[in-house]
This record gives structure tokens, C-alpha cells and sequence, in this order.
């Protein structure tokens, strides 16, 4: 039977957690991060446990409206917002538990890896989190993960232990290698394809405080030559130090082009000296802020690119290497970008997240090698098109260089419309097997607002 007005329902469960359109609340509680989403949900139902979650579900499937699941709201394509449905905002969950002696935390939805790494830095432990503080735990994890420490210790999903859902059907599961073992492979990278997540059990490993971290960036003319360093490092890099190669323009003005690597190294002071040296061999930085640091800084050394609120289009991929003409194409294009807050990063992949068995988690991106994110950020919605475009022309041509597989967490909203079947690219060999998962628990497709896997 269908519910005349779902929100009286959800106005007897949450009461003023219940919002509408209209209310003072609303346009602040249906925001995300990227500010090029602008949907408006019906009902927004801000719960605090999972019993509320699985209330709120049953109220909005028996209302017949579309279910958005929010938790820190920062994923790029804005799947956690639908317009005119039912949004499950989970934001206000942000309760952590750190266990010292078992090395341990867990950890709810609406937590940002900011707010964990602080929970858990208090114990000189941490987990694999984003590269970016301001992301949410839930979307960064269930997406797999990649991050400061994947080097040493692996993705945030390959140290998920425990998980408690809520089931498109209402049942509220643990899903462990014990208990549900099939539903907790499919949470480790496959999204929020099976359910809500309420609950995050990690294990954590012993990081700092204080480690060394931070960038050093040359002026543009180096921009090849800095290119071609962070890829001819990269098959010797220990599994202490993590890079990230970056085209940016300067913060402060006059916005001048550089080209650099950001770093983080969880070794000793001395090995972290060595193992950097080389990235002070190619001439005089402009900046060169590579220093001990706490790991919440290092997790946070990059947040000013990306602001809450700004607009976002990113394109991203793996690649096949990194080729002359790759990096011809990078640094000639870069140039181009109609946005100063622009990015072009690419990640590098080696160490324990490579020893993982592709098939031990839903993620199966296990190779050594290279991530590209094209990074748009903007601020004037009037130049929106002109940096969509901009970005689709750069990932175009740089078609030739870019790998199969594709992260699931840094795809856009209009991937299905222009390129080929960007899930099975990211799932490749465990496509199936997620689909068959899905089939199980999801059979209505209920939790559709996401980089979605059909059921059969």
C-alpha cells in the first residue's frame, strides 16, 4: 500500500530530523560538497542509528519514492541527493570508538576521515583514509579506498573487519568474514550497491604522530621533467612512502603554473631523508614544504584545492604507463584549463595494496602502476561548460594512454552517457559475482543512486 504522505510517517519517527522543503534546514541539509548539485529531495530524514535507517527506508519504499543514502556527501557525481524522492541523511552519525589495546575503532557514517584520524591519532594509530580530510569514511570506504597509507598498509577496504547494514528489505545484518561473508566482500569496493552502512569496524596500525609529509613543486618549464622523476621513481619507492604527482596553479596570485609531487612517508626521519632526496635533484623548487609533520596534517596537507561548495567535474582513470607523448599531452593541455583551482593529479599504486588478490575484495585494482584524476574546480557558474569541456577534451586525447580499469569513488555523473560501461570497467574480473550479489540483496534495485550494478 502506498503512503498518501510519507512525511507524517517520518514526522512521528524523527520528528523535527524529519525535513522538508521550505523548512529553514532544508537547503542546508540537501547541500553536498560539490556545489553543481542542485537537487531537491522530497523528504530528507536525518537519522542517528540504524533502526531509524531501517524505519525511514520502509517508509519511503512503501511511499514508492527513489532512495539517495547521504553519508559526508563528498562524492563527485552527487548520487546522494535525488530530486523529488527520499534522502536518507546519515551526516548526524558521527560517533567513534577507538580500542588501543586490540587496535581497533569503530566508526558511523557521517564521520570524515578527519574526525577519525583525530579519534585515532589520540593512540598514535591510524587507517587508510583519503587523500583529501573533508571525505566522508563511508563513501571512501565502500568505494575501496585509495589513500595516504595504501602503500604500507593497504586500501581502507581491505581494513574494514566488521560492518553492520541495513538491507534494501529493512533487516538490519553484520556482515564480517563470519557472519555474511558474501555481503561483506561486496561492501569492501562494490559502493552502496547493497545496502546502508551504519556501522564501520577498522583495523588500525600504529602511524606517527609525527611523520613527514607535504610538497615540493617547481615552476612549469619543469613540468615534463618532474613527470618524468615521479615515474622513474616509482618502480623503487618503499612501501613507507606515498606520491602524488600534481599540475597546479599557484593559491596566491598571480596563479602561476607549477608542476610538483606531494608526499607522505610513514618511516623513520632519517629513511624518509633519504627516500625524498631525489625529489630535490632536478633544480630550485619554487616550494619545497616537505617536513615532520602530524599524520592529520599530512592527511590534510591538500583540502585547500578542494573547497566545500565549489563545483566539481572530474574525469578520471588508470593508466597504461606513463609514455613521452602522455606527458607531452599533460603539460601542453594543463595549460588550457579555464579554472586556476584546477588539478591534474595522478596517484601512485605499489605496495601492500598490490599483494592483495584481485578477487579477495569487490576493488580489484591490485597492478602497480598509475590513477589520473582531471580535477575541475570552479567557482563562477558561468564558466561551468567551458571547464566540462575542457576536461572532456583532455581525457579524450589522452584516450590512448589510459588503462581498462577505472576507480570507482572518482567517477562523474555523466559516465554512462559518454563512455562505455564504466562499471564493468571498474569491477573488470568481479563484475559478475557483484551482480549476483546484487541480485540477492537488492533485487529492486533500490539503492540505484549510486555508480549502479544491475541486478539480473
Amino acid at each position: 500500500m502506498t503512503i498518501r504522505d510519507p512525511s507524517l510517517g517520518l514526522r512521528r519517527l524523527l520528528g523535527e530530523r524529519a525535513v522538508l522543503p521550505g523548512e529553514p534546514t532544508y537547503d542546508q541539509v540537501r547541500r553536498v560538497h560539490n556545489g553543481l548539485i542542485d537537487k531537491r529531495p522530497a523528504l530528507v530524514a536525518r537519522c542517528l542509528d540504524a533502526t531509524e535507517v531501517a524505519a525511514a527506508l520502509n517508509v519511503g519504499r512503501d511511499a514508492g519514492l527513489e532512495i539517495s543514502v547521504r553519508g559526508g556527501g563528498h562524492n563527485v557525481a552527487g548520487r546522494a541527493v535525488t530530486e523529488g524522492g527520499l534522502m536518507i541523511d546519515l551526516s548526524l552519525m558521527k560517533r567513534v570508538i577507538v580500542d588501543p589495546g586490540r587496535a581497533l575503532a569503530s566508526a558511523e557514517p557521517g564521520t570524515c576521515w578527519r574526525e577519525l584520524n583525530a579519534a585515532t591519532q589520540a593512540h598514535a594509530l591510524a587507517v587508510t583514509g583519503g587523500t583529501i580530510s573533508t571525505t566522508g569514511i563511508a563513501g571512501l570506504t565502500l568505494g575501496g579506498g585509495l589513500g595516504w597509507l595504501m602503500s604500507k598498509y593497504g586500501l581502507a577496504a581491505d581494513n574494514l573487519v566488521e560492518a553492520e547494514v541495513v538491507t534494501a528489505a529493512g533487516e538490519v545484518l553484520n556482515a564480517s568474514t563470519d557472519e555474511n561473508p558474501d555481503l561483506f566482500w561486496g561492501l569492501r569496493g562494490g559502493g552502496g550497491n547493497f545496502g546502508v552502512v551504519t556501522k564501520f569496524h577498522y583495523a588500525l596500525h600504529t602511524v606517527g604522530p609525527t611523520i613527514t609529509g607535504g610538497y615540493i613543486f617547481y615552476p612549469y618549464k619543469k613540468a615534463a621533467e618532474v613527470l618524468r622523476l615521479f615515474r622513474d621513481l616509482s618502480s623503487a619507492l618503499s612501501d613507507d612512502m606515498s606520491t602524488v604527482l600534481a599540475l597546479i596553479r599557484s593559491p596566491q596570485e598571480p596563479r602561476e603554473l607549477l608542476a610538483g609531487i606531494i608526499v607522505c612517508h610513514v618511516g623513520s626521519e632519517n629513511q624518509a631523508e633519504r627516500d625524498i632526496a631525489p625529489l630535490r635533484n632536478i633544480g630550485t623548487p619554487a616550494l619545497d614544504a616537505i617536513i615532520r609533520k602530524s599524520y592529520c596534517d599530512v592527511n590534510a596537507q591538500f583540502d585547500f584545492g578542494f573547497p566545500n561548495g565549489a563545483l566539481n567535474y572530474w574525469k578520471s582513470s588508470f593508466l597504461k604507463g606513463l609514455p613521452e607523448a602522455a606527458i607531452e599531452t599533460m603539460v601542453a593541455r594543463f595549460v588550457q584549463a579555464p579554472s586556476p583551482m584546477t588539478v591534474l593529479l595522478i596517484e601512485d599504486i605499489h605496495g601492500q595494496v598490490t599483494r592483495v588478490p584481485v578477487n579477495a575484495t569487490a576493488i580489484p585494482h591490485r597492478a602497480k602502476g598509475f590513477n589520473l584524476l582531471i580535477a575541475s574546480v570552479w567557482l563562477d557558474r558561468s564558466r561551468t561548460q567551458a571547464n566540462i569541456d575542457w576536461t572532456r577534451h583532455i581525457f579524450d586525447e589522452l584516450a590512448p594512454h589510459l588503462a581498462t580499469g577505472r576507480y570507482v569513488n572518482y567517477l562523474d555523473d555523466d559516465e554512462g552517457l559518454r563512455y562505455q560501461d564504466p562499471v564493468r570497467a571498474a569491477y573488470g574480473p568481479n563484475y559478475d559475482r557483484l551482480v549476483e550479489l546484487k541480485t540477492k540483496y537488492d533485487p529492486d534495485n533500490v539503492f540505484h543512486l549510486n555508480q549502479n550494478i544491475l541486478p539480473r
